[in-house]
């Protein structure tokens, strides 16, 4: 049985795709963004989070580590995260909930369970399911079985996806997928690097094949200052996207702080604390960039 790690499923999500979805957040990520906002979703393997303020002092992790990973004092607990395996005892007994295995390996009945609890609301609302992460392409196998399940059910299917993989990776899935949600960050390659830790070369290649092939595709580029709201790479970003064969929209989406206090709780630094949300009028701005370019743009 095929099986895989996810690491969330929201139901009743509004903002990945058409009507009302049920988003499935699968684990590993090959790219590194300093503005990643789900850090849980980069590594693979599952990860232990740590909410020391929820902490209550009570040692029952304590006694069930045994790998003398934790220690707790008067202040707030913490993790040697060497030591620890992530092998949830902690967790388990942790009655505040301070402690948290963040992924979890399921097969695609366990998830098509979770899915088919909202068929009823995917019919009234035009919704379905959303494939997102981390990366879904880093499971292949796993998210192709996923898909064509979900297929079979009669079921809408969008995946939301940063496009750096094969191009056969992406040929073995794209006709099970009806909508793609298609992340683009920055279009010079060594800023890319720079800021993601990969080229973005795969990236815009794949993008312009599944256009060439009639895909639904919606892009969505994240607004982060001084990574990549300089007018440059808004000037190349709509140049490329108005040249696609094939393109809904573009979205535009303002940097939020939600990632840096869980970057906290994974007993990682945050690459960029001091960053603010950009100004709303430079996101109107470069909104109206993309319309001038003949695109259909939104905000938020």
């Amino acid at each position: 049985m095929t099986t895989g790690i996810v690491f969330d499923i929201k139901q009743f999500s509004i903002h990945d795709g058409p009507g009302i979805r049920t988003t499935v957040f699968l684990k590993g990520c090959p790219l590194s963004c300093w503005w990643c906002h789900n850090p849980e979703g980069q590594a693979k393997h599952p990860e232990l989070i740590l909410r020391p303020e929820r902490c209550i002092h009570c040692g029952a992790c304590l006694d069930v580590c045994d790998r003398d990973a934790i220690l707790v004092d008067e202040s707030n607990p913490s993790t040697d995260r060497e030591r620890c395996n992530a092998c949830g005892a902690c967790a388990e007994v942790c009655y505040a909930e301070a402690r948290e295995i963040v992924g979890r390996e399921m097969s695609v009945t366990d998830v098509m369970d979770e899915i088919e609890l909202d068929a009823a609301f995917y019919d009234q609302s035009g919704g379905g399911v959303t494939f997102s992460g981390g990366e879904p392409l880093v499971q292949p196998t796993f998210l192709r079985e996923l898909l064509r399940a979900c297929k079979e059910a009669g079921l809408h299917t969008a995946l939301d996806t940063c496009g750096f993989a094969p191009w056969r990776v992406l040929e073995d899935i794209r006709e099970d997928v009806d909508l793609f949600l298609y992340d683009l960050k920055l279009m010079d390659d060594a800023r890319h690097r720079a800021f993601t830790g990969v080229s973005n070369g795969p990236v815009l290649q794949n993008l312009w094949k599944l256009s060439e092939r009639g895909h639904r595709i919606i892009i969505r580029v994240p607004i982060v200052p001084g990574m990549n709201d300089d007018e440059e790479n808004w000037r190349q970003l709509g140049a490329f996207a108005a040249d696609l064969p094939s393109l809904e929209r573009v979205d535009l989406l303002p940097y939020h702080r939600i990632g840096r206090d869980k970057y906290h709780r994974l007993g990682k630094l945050c690459p960029m604390p001091e960053t603010d949300p950009p100004a709303e009028e430079r996101v109107r701005e470069i909104a109206e960039r993309m319309r001038q370019r003949g695109l259909a743009a939104s905000c938020g």
